[in-house]
């Protein structure tokens, strides 16, 4: 079969366009026929080296919409989507015509989403799910997202199928126009010093939960805190480092909640779509749009449009 392969990391010229086995499913096991992959940024951080557990040669790729073409029985012709933290690390990945994952490792793709919108949404909705379950938001919540990025849509979105009250934040015009855009209260970041004034001219007392998927309002989000609130965090510094006021952190009973989706593997992942993607069946989650569909082929070149900080969502097709 045709993938994108690495066998050393720290260049983008590593990875290569080459014929590889198909992989022979176990018995536990299903082979999925992939349609459609999406790109992370992940995953080019991975051929760039910053994930030393990955086995080399590899195939990356994290996110896939297929059918599954050999596997038990009852899944065969099945239209499934999947990710998760084995794909592209220490297990070959999607960005090829195959994957194999265990049987239990994917989910019914729904059926109002394509193979390239499935495919687009792993990583930022399974992050945002995870971050959304772990810092208990629920219809009573007040929230507040930080960020204008993937994630932090996928968060809003999510939040308010479970009836939570919504603000946005994002630091640049656009990013708030499009929020709004979107049917969002937002408000533009300025200086980390006004950020507890801004929300707490919204929520009084400020808000029960804030989702940073920035990795630089960490120190700030304490000030818009409200008692016993939650802090959760994707990001950090590139040092891995900020001063945190931790006096006024345990002064308001707050916590900070680390989200990180390489702890999940395809069968807590799969888990995971089963369970919002029923919501997209039942319109009650946006369909994904804006979507760049390239041939696998051109992947390299693709890999170094999103290391440049390119804004569009990469789908490979194979």
């Amino acid at each position: 079969m045709k993938a994108l392969q690495f066998d050393q990391t720290g260049d983008l010229s590593s990875l290569r366009f080459v014929d590889v086995p198909t992989p022979m499913p176990g018995a536990d096991d299903v082979l999925v026929q992939i349609k459609a992959a999406g790109l992370n940024p992940s995953d080019v951080k991975n051929v760039l080296g910053r994930f030393p557990y990955t086995t080399l040669p590899r195939v990356p790729g994290r996110d896939f919409a297929g059918v599954v073409v050999d596997g038990p029985q009852a899944l065969i012709g099945q239209e499934v989507w999947g990710t998760g933290r084995e794909l592209g690390f220490f297990a070959d990945g999607a960005h090829a015509q195959f994957v194999k994952v265990p049987a239990s490792g994917v989910a019914h793709k729904p059926t109002h989403l394509s193979f390239a919108q499935a495919a687009s949404l792993g990583v930022p909705y399974t992050t945002a799910w995870d971050a959304l379950e772990r810092s208990l938001v629920n219809a009573d919540t007040r929230l507040l997202v930080i960020g204008g990025g993937a994630v932090a849509t996928a968060a809003l979105a999510l939040a308010k199928v479970r009836g939570a009250q919504l603000l946005a934040a994002a630091r640049r015009p656009e990013q708030v126009a499009d929020l709004q855009a979107q049917g969002y209260q937002a408000i533009q970041l300025e200086k980390p010093e006004e950020l507890g004034a801004q929300v707490n001219a919204i929520y009084r007392g400020g808000a029960d939960v804030i989702f940073d998927t920035t990795g630089f309002w960490l120190p700030a989000s304490v000030a818009a805190l409200a008692t016993f609130g939650r802090i959760a965090i994707i990001a950090a510094p590139v040092d891995g480092h900020v001063q945190l006021p931790a006096l006024a952190l345990y002064r308001k009973g707050g916590s900070v909640v680390g989200i990180n989706s390489l702890l999940y593997g395809v069968e807590a992942c799969a888990a995971m779509l089963e369970q919002f993607g029923r919501f997209f069946d039942e319109g009650r989650l946006p369909l994904p749009q804006g979507l760049v569909q390239v041939p696998l082929a051109e992947g390299l070149a693709r890999y170094e449009e999103v290391n440049r900080g390119g804004g569009d969502k990469i789908i490979l097709i194979p």
